[in-house]
């Protein structure tokens, strides 16, 4: 039997929920990084310390997608596996 561990893992990295949250890291993650850093974007201002901040900026909205969806699909296969 798979572990609680593996079962969210395998969850995880499923094409498609890795698809639907690259889909939104990219959409939110992009607009997240305008509003934060598009000045020093416009203005050419970019430091290695913003760089590594706008790259958390695309990882916060795909690990929230990533969990979300996780958690709707072992709740669905709770309740499949209760009927």
């Amino acid at each position: 039997m798979m572990t609680e561990k593996a079962s969210w893992i395998r969850l995880a990295t499923s094409p498609k929920v890795v698809r639907r949250a690259l889909k939104m890291a990219i959409v939110v993650g992009t607009i997240l990084a305008l509003i934060n850093h598009g000045e020093a974007l416009y203005h050419g201002t970019v430091s290695v310390d913003r760089i590594s901040k706008i790259v958390l900026t695309y990882c916060v909205p795909y690990l929230v997608s990533t969990f979300s969806s996780v958690s709707v699909l072992r709740d669905l296969n709770r309740e499949q596996s209760q009927t």
